[in-house]
């Protein structure tokens, strides 16, 4: 394990003493044991090897031993044997918003609850507002939580489901019988939730490519299996449908399976509007008796059908007088007149990306340090680098006062410096919006600063006027940069609050300040649905990861394909400039 992995055992560890209700002093014990090995500069490693680990201090004798443990075998017994000892539904209420395990813990001795279903009815009955600490607006966010957490659970973040899902389609193209496979469905268009996977691949002898789908060691039940098909549920709930085609029919049922409904529905009435029935199975004339799958099979044995040379998608596209249109943008939001028209964008793609932003350090909330951060970007070819740890009114984040923010200004002017890295770092800080839109830290500062995030993490709950005057007090701040993740959604976890998305980015282009697509999973914010008119009226994207980590910065990946669905090119997002053209636009604004 690495020493982030392990930290995230030991606050896990300490999350789940608090709920057996043990001493806050052992509780506070593998916290701060996860944060000392957060900051630690060194490998975990090296400093086992070396019998180091009790010399950081935070990390006794007994802790020592459980990293070890950890770092050696990737398990920990003490683990293991706690989390059995604890009812799971008290561990399933963890997912939900706003409680946490001093709530659950005060639920469970008051109420006698163990279960999420239990909550609910003592929610439904008023008798956890009665309880002190709780309270009518606690009860009701409790049951807005309970309520999403079941809507939500029929879908997948994009990125958990794109882990899932490209081992099983390496695989697939592995196979000796396989001629060509790739997904399908809402995951190759990009979408930032997802039902189910869906993987299509073209090939001629089916029996062995089902049996190694259905026999992955992934599978925990196989809910399908035919010649050409199968369905399979994976750990977690996640659903995938495998469909077997021959050759000839790969570029048309690709098309098909990626979708959306509305996309294809608009495809099929431009074909039938050309003589011509699309489908799965193929583009024939529309003319004729009997199913779209037998006029298909008749037109493959007409050696002189005039559809035969369609081999891929963008040969279906250009069958129909069209441009080929990127899964990302197949949404049946216009792509197809665009296409027709020639008029579709060269859309951003990963390697436009120069350098990003909003990142975090161990100085606030974050798991690696300065210098590993710097070593990460570089890795991944970046010019630049910013730091934006949170200000102090997100104290919970260990945000940085003004004092602190300068010792970071001087220690990143020092590694700068130093010319340990060719990646530059840029100073900046995600300051707090306030209620009242003003911003958390002193102008003077921030003036120091090369770039300011502003971001909302409080009063969650104020109408849609005051937030949206909120905000834009804030954006018209003179040292507002950027404004960060703007409607404060987290997927599959909470909704965003109320705000008028379109006043605000009215107020940023009016003040040329840059709006970010948060790039982290969780977020992916704003919404992809709003950039393509945002941009039009000449909205500046930044497309940030929001790393907490080393292992955040590979987010962007997510953050592309949202703006790629936002019709977005590079010309439109601020970080695919270089280090000059960065710190130009920086200076002018």
């Amino acid at each position: 394990m690495t020493k982030n992995e392990i930290a995230g055992v030991l606050e896990g560890i300490g999350v789940l003493l608090e709920l057996k209700g043990e001493n806050p002093f052992k509780v506070r014990a593998y916290l701060a044991g996860a944060r000392a090995l957060e900051t630690l500069e060194e490998e975990v490693g090296t400093v086992i090897a070396e019998d180091r680990l009790q010399a950081i201090p935070g990390i006794g004798e007994a802790l020592a031993k459980k990293i070890t443990e950890l770092h050696a075998t990737g398990r920990l017994g003490f683990h293991e044997k706690l989390k059995a000892s604890i009812a799971p539904g008290l561990v399933e209420m963890l997912e939900i918003p706003g409680l946490g395990a001093k709530k659950i813990k005060a639920l469970h001795a008051k109420l006698g609850i163990s279960a999420v279903a239990e909550l609910a009815r003592a929610c439904a009955e008023g008798r956890v507002a009665a309880l002190d600490g709780f309270g009518e607006k606690s009860q009701e966010k409790i049951l807005a939580g309970i309520r999403n957490r079941a809507a939500y659970a029929r879908r997948h973040r994009w990125w958990e489901a794109f882990a899932v899902a490209e081992p099983i389609l390496q695989g697939l193209r592995a196979l000796p019988q396989v001629r060509c496979a790739e997904h399908a469905g809402s995951l190759r268009r990009g979408l930032e939730t997802v039902g189910d996977l869906d993987f299509l691949v073209a090939a001629e002898a089916w029996a062995p490519i089902v049996e190694w789908f259905i026999t992955r060691p992934e599978v925990r039940e196989v809910t399908a299996k035919g010649e050409t098909k199968a369905s399979v549920r994976y750990a977690g709930g996640l659903q995938a449908d495998l469909r077997i085609v021959p050759p000839a029919q790969f570029a048309f049922a690709l098309h098909h399976f990626t979708g959306s409904k509305d996309h294809n529905v608009q495809m099929r009435q431009r074909a039938l509007a050309r003589g011509l029935s699309l489908s799965e199975w193929g583009l024939v004339p529309a003319e004729g008796e009997g199913t779209a799958k037998e006029k298909a099979a008749a037109q493959r044995k007409s050696r002189s059908a005039k559809l035969e040379h369609i081999r891929s998608e963008t040969d279906l596209f250009a069958a129909l007088g069209l441009h080929y249109i990127p899964p990302e943008l197949r949404e049946g939001l216009g792509e197809i007149e665009a296409a027709e028209k020639g008029e579709l964008p060269r859309l951003v793609e990963a390697a436009d990306i120069r350098g990003v932003f909003h990142n975090h350090t161990t100085a606030s909330d974050g798991r690696n340090t300065l210098a590993e951060m710097v070593a990460a970007a570089q890795g991944h070819g970046w010019e630049y680098l910013g730091i934006a740890d949170h200000s102090k009114a997100s104290f919970q984040a260990n945000g940085l006062d003004e004092a602190r923010l300068r010792r970071q200004i001087a220690e990143i002017a020092a590694l700068n410096q130093s010319g340990r890295f060719t990646t530059q770092v840029l100073t900046g800080v995600e300051c707090d919006i306030l209620p009242d839109g003003r911003l958390d830290l002193d102008e003077a500062v921030l003036r120091e600063l090369d770039y300011v995030v502003v971001s909302v993490h409080s009063a969650f709950t104020q109408s849609e006027a005051e937030m949206t005057a909120r905000i834009i007090r804030a954006i018209e701040h003179p040292c507002a940069t950027m404004l960060g993740h703007p409607t404060g959604r987290l997927l599959l976890k909470r909704e965003g609050y109320p705000v008028n998305v379109a006043k605000v980015i009215d107020a940023a282009v009016a003040n040329r300040v840059a709006i970010e697509l948060n790039a982290h999973p969780q977020r992916l914010d704003l919404d992809w649905r709003h950039w393509r008119r945002a941009a039009e009226r000449g909205l500046c994207c930044v497309i940030n990861p929001d790393a907490h980590d080393t292992a955040g910065l590979e987010h962007v990946r997510a953050g592309i394909n949202a703006a790629r669905k936002g019709w977005l090119t590079a010309e439109h997002v601020l970080n695919t400039r270089g280090l000059a053209g960065v710190r130009d636009y920086l200076r002018k604004r």
